[in-house]
């Protein structure tokens, strides 16, 4: 039996966009090393591309691919005569985390103790220890987690790709340095670790949602992966407002998906997007998380989920209620203070009081440094410049945005 080439190179990149981070973080279960485990995964994606070729993709690329990776790890560790030392650890995951062969419509699930644990969300815990640094948990979550190269996460941080491969091989060097453990954090440690996890996860997500490469404004796996993540720290942590905060945020996002390009693939902008094809299920759910925080103390993805429901609710973009957003965009630059919040701030201060007003705004923010290179600051430029009427100044501003993508 053998497989077409094009049909296996599909199946293949298929699966690096949808399995990646399982097969990678079931791996280091077995590795001891992120290092180790990511080689080990990186050479079972290799030994896909010929053996499925010769036989054929099975039913469960994620199952074998993971059974692959896992092999070779413990290849490594035998040839290197370390298997005995890792023999306690192994019969530990043996026990407590066993690996359920899942379909092509599903993820594998790894349950240990008394909760339902995501694999991958260990992975998360892991590149958002304290002793790392954000950038490095955030740059090491996306390559790790998530599969995406270092030009990728360089271009969403906006620095040189040396300067982010630096960045992710210090993280891991720490990581093994300092005996980072792999596991969830027990109850008591959750609260201090959280926003470093959610602030990640909210990472993954906006990668997706608008990505920082490639020819679709979408990568749909990111999205779907961030949305499953926060359902997994939903279940984890039901009563933390700041979690379903962020997956209400997810969803009420995600809702447009469909309307955000047309049959060409071009960009509609939020005024022009045809809301009868926004998605009224996710809707539906992100609404009654953002109705449950009225009756809780509301942090920044709260507020972010409030203002993504004004936008959700609004039968029009002319009819959004822009008094409150900008009322709960004060609330959010108190409780985050952020450039990006000012210039998103900004855009809505044009609805309320006139371009001219959010254009002294967003003039303002051009000499903060950390927009330096932030296409969307030079793209709302332009935008207002064009209500004013000051059309050769806009396209000034629209060719600066241009450069910067």
């Amino acid at each position: 039996m053998s497989e077409d080439a094009n049909d296996v190179n599909d199946a293949v990149a298929d699966a690096h966009r949808r399995e990646w981070g399982f097969v990678l973080a079931a791996t280091v279960r077995v590795a001891g090393s992120v290092d180790l485990a990511e080689e080990c995964v990186q050479d079972a994606y290799g030994a896909a591309l010929d053996t499925w070729r010769r036989e054929g993709v099975p039913r469960s690329p994620g199952a074998w691919l993971t059974t692959t990776a896992r092999r070779r790890a413990l290849d490594v560790l035998r040839r290197e005569q370390t298997l005995r030392r890792k023999l306690p650890l192994l019969a530990q995951d043996a026990e407590q985390h066993v690996l359920v062969p899942h379909d092509d419509n599903s993820d594998a699930v790894l349950g240990g103790d008394d909760e339902f644990v995501d694999e991958r969300l260990r992975l998360v815990f892991t590149c958002c220890h304290p002793a790392l640094a954000r950038e490095a948990q955030v740059a090491l979550t996306l390559r790790l987690l998530c599969g995406l190269s270092t030009a990728e996460i360089a271009a969403a941080f906006l620095v040189s790709e040396a300067t982010m491969a630096a960045r992710v091989t210090r993280a891991k060097k720490k990581i093994a340095a300092a005996h980072i453990p792999y596991r969830v954090p027990g109850t008591a440690d959750l609260p201090a670790r959280l926003d470093a996890v959610l602030t990640v996860v909210h990472l993954v997500f906006t990668t997706g949602h608008t990505a920082p490469g490639g020819n679709s404004l979408l990568r749909l796996d990111l999205v779907e992966r961030a949305i499953e993540l926060g359902r997994v720290l939903r279940h984890l942590m039901p009563d933390e407002p700041e979690v379903a905060g962020l997956l209400a945020l997810m969803l009420l996002t995600d809702a447009r998906r469909d309307a955000r390009v047309d049959d060409e693939g071009r960009i509609v902008l939020l005024p022009d997007q045809d809301r009868g094809r926004w998605d009224r299920e996710r809707i539906v759910e992100g609404m009654r998380l953002v109705t449950d925080l009225h009756h809780s103390r509301v942090g920044r993805f709260g507020l972010q989920a409030a203002v993504a429901a004004e936008h959700a609710t609004a039968p029009t973009y002319a009819e959004t209620r822009w008094p409150r957003m900008l009322a709960l965009y004060d609330a959010l630059l108190r409780e985050w203070p952020s450039p990006v919040v000012e210039l998103n701030r900004s855009v809505v201060l044009a609805e309320v009081a006139g371009p001219a007003a959010a254009l002294a705004e967003v003039d303002r923010l051009g000499a903060d440094s950390r927009l330096a290179g932030y296409h969307y600051l030079p793209a709302a430029r332009a935008e207002l410049l064009r209500r004013l009427g000051r059309l050769q100044d806009a396209r000034s501003a629209y060719a600066e945005a241009l450069a910067l993508t």
